[in-house]
């Protein structure tokens, strides 16, 4: 009787790599680790990020203001950028010429009376109950200032600040003057396949960013000059350090509009009773204003983000990345709405972006 032959065995066992299982879960196990590793750079380079997108959102205003010069002067477009640069200097300068002493010295006595206001109200709500006693609110303040910013940490020194502007300046200044040679190198990116509807949303991005921003300068220079306008009517003191703030603030829809209210209270109820209502009711004529009538009429085609969702993401934003977070809260939700909404559109090939 012959003996059995050998079974050789040619199939890879479950601990080797050519195993057609073990690679699928090695793939699978790459992209999960690639993901939190992109997370977790996200979150170690979100300043130098959120600067870079600062820098995005200023070009954008400089490619409004260059398109809008386009519309009456057929020049080159690089001189038309220099056009809309020396017009921003020249406004931001004969700004602080004209009103630079007389804006440092109400933003002086801004800030006693503010100091003046608070310890009032502190003291008027301790003598309640309502509030803890000033060495509690102090402990308190400081645990507050110590715990923010715990998930990310932002230059707090004025040389800081300075220098996270200047690099927004410039970084948009370099994007605004050659636009689609940064939008090529983004393509590069992406797969050739993905690319043509990839343009398609870099464009529906960039169209939603100009009209967004188009809305809030133009809210921010009508609430600027009408509470200056209205306050120095009625009496109350500061009116231009408070048109100014409130020019800047009208930036930041809904958390702005409270920080300004406060304030224009506090200053008006700090010259007399007549003229603290007055200042109430400048703000309540002056945002619905704004809010019901320029804002719509200028932004009527702007990205449609509801007020809930708005606040919501500021909140977010500005817990997580601080002022610079808050300040562009509302441009970030925009990019991603149209990214969402683009992504759920079938892809077309040969569809065009907004003019």
């Amino acid at each position: 009787m012959e003996p059995a032959a050998e079974v050789v065995v040619s199939e890879p066992g479950p601990n080797e790599l050519r195993d057609p299982f073990v690679r699928k879960e090695l793939k699978r196990a790459t992209v999960w680790l690639g993901l939190a590793a992109a997370m977790a750079l996200v979150v170690l380079l979100i300043q130098p990020l959120l600067i870079i997108f600062g820098g995005l959102v200023f070009a954008s205003m400089l490619d409004g203001g260059v398109r809008l010069l386009g519309r009456i002067l057929p020049i080159p477009r690089g001189w038309r950028l220099l056009i809309v640069m020396l017009c921003t200097v020249a406004f931001i300068l004969g700004i602080f010429y004209l009103t630079g002493v007389q804006v440092a010295a109400q933003a002086e006595q801004l800030r006693v009376t503010l100091e003046t206001q608070g310890n009032r109200v502190i003291a008027w709500a301790s003598s309640l109950g309502l509030m803890p006693g000033r060495a509690d609110i102090n402990g308190l303040a400081q645990q507050a200032m110590g715990s923010f910013g715990k998930l990310t940490s932002f230059v707090g020194s004025a040389v800081g600040a300075v220098s996270s502007l200047l690099m927004v300046v410039i970084i948009g200044l370099f994007v605004a003057m050659e636009p689609r040679l940064y939008e090529r190198g983004l393509q590069w990116l992406i797969p050739s396949d993905s690319r043509p509807e990839f343009a398609i949303t870099i464009e529906r991005m960039a169209h939603t960013l100009r009209r967004l921003l188009a809305g809030r300068l133009t809210g921010m220079l009508v609430e600027g000059i009408l509470i200056w306008v209205v306050l120095s009517i009625g009496g109350v003191p500061m009116a231009l350090v408070l048109g100014l703030i409130a020019g800047v603030l009208a930036f930041i829809p809904n958390i702005g509009a409270i920080v300004t209210g406060v304030l224009m209270v506090a200053v008006g109820f700090s010259a007399g009773l007549h003229t603290g209502w007055w200042a109430v009711a400048t703000y309540f004529i002056v945002q619905n204003f704004d809010g019901y009538v320029v804002i719509p009429m200028v932004a009527r085609r702007t990205v449609d983000m509801p007020p809930a969702l708005t606040l919501s993401s500021q909140i977010l934003a500005s817990t997580l990345f601080g002022v610079l977070g808050l300040a562009l809260a509302d441009p970030m939700v925009a990019m991603i709405k149209v990214a969402l909404e683009r992504n759920s559109e079938p892809a077309i090939g040969n569809e065009t972006g907004p003019a």
